[in-house]
């Protein structure tokens, strides 16, 4: 993990500079030893990381110019990419292909057959929809869902991350479901994420290398087993249709609800790590590691009441 890109660590200002020297003279010269990186000017470099940082065309999300205008976590993590670029531990094709699949330029290259919707007791996953959004961002603005993350988000940061998510499905052919409740409508999403900001983990170095299982639900789906129930069936479906062999989750040592969850999936324990886009001193920083193979159990196991928070 390159030292001192988090927001915690450096100031905007330093950032913008890092940033404008990465893409405008490093890369570019890094470039003309590389013929097999699929561009070679600043532009492109800078399109490619963007919009992996951003999820999808950094224009729909960011007013230019993006060095002026990106948030800072956001260019911290477009500045991660391109140093992980440089070290060799990010393909720049698997980037570049990303990126021009969210522009409409390529044709996904991901697993085959992406269904519309997984069914499951009580429950279904599926692709995001428009009438998602406001109780997103309901979901997002409550401080006690939101009570493991750094902040609660307003309908705008909401928003983005609604488009964000449902684009993992044209880039990589699975990302968070919608978890839908007959009845009740939208209550929150499962599923799988591929990590595109390097990590400080065992193997999480390697950018696109590694899928992370999540869940965030709202208040009134608390309690009743939604969040494992789900993830059995978004894991499934991660294992057998898209071939995965292994998926992580991780979250802040304090969030016992979550942790309970990954025990219940029969994840195991695999490390604890310091979250690189949060300051040393940050309640949040100190995070869990934990794995499952696709020949782990992820049987049956204590279907007692579950809290769910991510």
């Amino acid at each position: 993990m390159p030292e001192g890109s988090s927001p915690g660590t450096l100031k905007l200002g330093t950032l913008q500079r890092n940033w404008r020297d990465l893409v405008d003279r490093r890369l570019p010269q890094a470039a003309r030893a590389r013929p097999d990186w699929p561009v070679r000017l600043d532009h492109c470099f800078a399109r490619i990381l963007l919009d992996n940082a951003c999820g999808g065309p950094w224009r729909e999300s960011v007013a230019p110019p993006a060095w002026a205008n990106m948030p800072p976590e956001r260019l911290a993590v477009a500045i991660d990419l391109g140093e992980a670029v440089l070290a060799e531990t990010a393909d720049l094709g698997l980037l570049n292909r990303r990126s021009l699949a969210w522009r409409g330029k390529v044709r996904r290259a991901v697993c085959a057959s992406t269904p519309a919707s997984l069914t499951g007791q009580g429950f279904v996953l599926r692709r995001w929809v428009r009438a998602d959004d406001a109780p997103f961002a309901e979901l997002n603005a409550d401080p006690e869902v939101m009570h493991h993350f750094p902040s609660t988000k307003s309908r705008g940061e909401s928003l983005i991350e609604a488009r964000a998510i449902d684009r993992r499905f044209e880039s990589d052919g699975f990302g968070p479901w919608a978890l839908e409740v007959p009845g009740e409508g939208f209550v929150g999403f499962v599923g799988g994420m591929r990590l595109i900001r390097p990590m400080p983990f065992a193997g999480g170095a390697v950018v696109g290398s590694v899928v992370e299982i999540g869940w965030r639900l709202a208040r009134p789906a608390w309690g009743r087993g939604l969040a494992t129930r789900a993830a059995r069936l978004a894991l499934a479906d991660l294992f057998a249709r898209c071939g995965l062999p292994a998926v992580v989750a991780f979250t802040a040592t304090c969030n016992g609800p979550s942790l309970r969850v990954m025990e219940r999936l029969g994840m195991t324990f695999s490390e604890d790590f310091l979250h690189p886009a949060l300051p040393a001193d940050h309640r949040l920083q100190p995070h869990v590691l934990y794995r499952l193979t696709a020949g782990g159990s992820s049987a049956e196991a204590d279907q007692a009441p579950e809290d769910h928070r991510s």
